[in-house]
């Protein structure tokens, strides 16, 4: 039995939620809009301002799409109400990022700067030359673009150098030693 996807969604005030024949679901916020074409098996319903996800019986792909699709609704509604970020934090002496219009610029010990062109939908934020800020309202997007940043430079684990998510521990190793 899926939790998550019976829970109902609550339809904040402000958003437009239209659902086409074959579960291509459209939804209009503050922040933009955004367009997914959804499982046509699910049943989704709206009423009275909640939306709801049934399924249409109990084999085992039904139950693996209930919850997946009501998440995928739920992080729709609330990417064009508030909007993702992921904070990138970088470690190391001379490793820093540097925004030029709509490029990244990423100084990481190569020969050579790295320059990411930001994808449309997202938004670049360098407040500091070793925080790196990713915002938009496709929750996918903000997170593929901030794993292809920490890309380039993983968290090693013995000095601990390179870019990691804000919060991320890194495990350390204990290097070599003398006899």
């Amino acid at each position: 039995m899926s939790r998550i996807g019976l829970k109902p969604i609550t339809i904040p005030s402000g958003v437009d939620i239209k659902i086409n024949d074959n579960n291509l679901v459209e939804v209009k916020g503050p922040k933009g809009q955004l367009k997914e074409q959804l499982s046509p098996e699910m049943i989704i319903t709206i009423e009275d301002g909640v939306l709801t996800v049934a399924r249409p019986s109990e084999n085992k792909k039904h139950r693996s799409l209930h919850g997946l699709t009501r998440t995928l609704i739920e992080n729709m509604i609330i990417g064009v109400t508030e909007g993702y970020s992921k904070t990138l934090e970088i470690e190391g002496t001379g490793y820093r990022a540097a925004k030029q219009g709509k490029k990244l610029v990423l100084t990481l010990g190569y020969s050579h700067p790295i320059e990411m062109e930001d994808p449309e939908g997202i938004e670049v934020e360098v407040p500091q030359a070793n925080r790196i800020i990713v915002k938009g309202i496709d929750k996918q997007k903000v997170g593929n673009y901030a794993a292809n940043i920490r890309s380039f430079r993983e968290p090693e684990p013995y000095k601990g150098k390179g870019i990691r998510y804000q919060g991320e521990i890194v495990r350390r190793k204990v290097g070599k030693t003398g006899k």
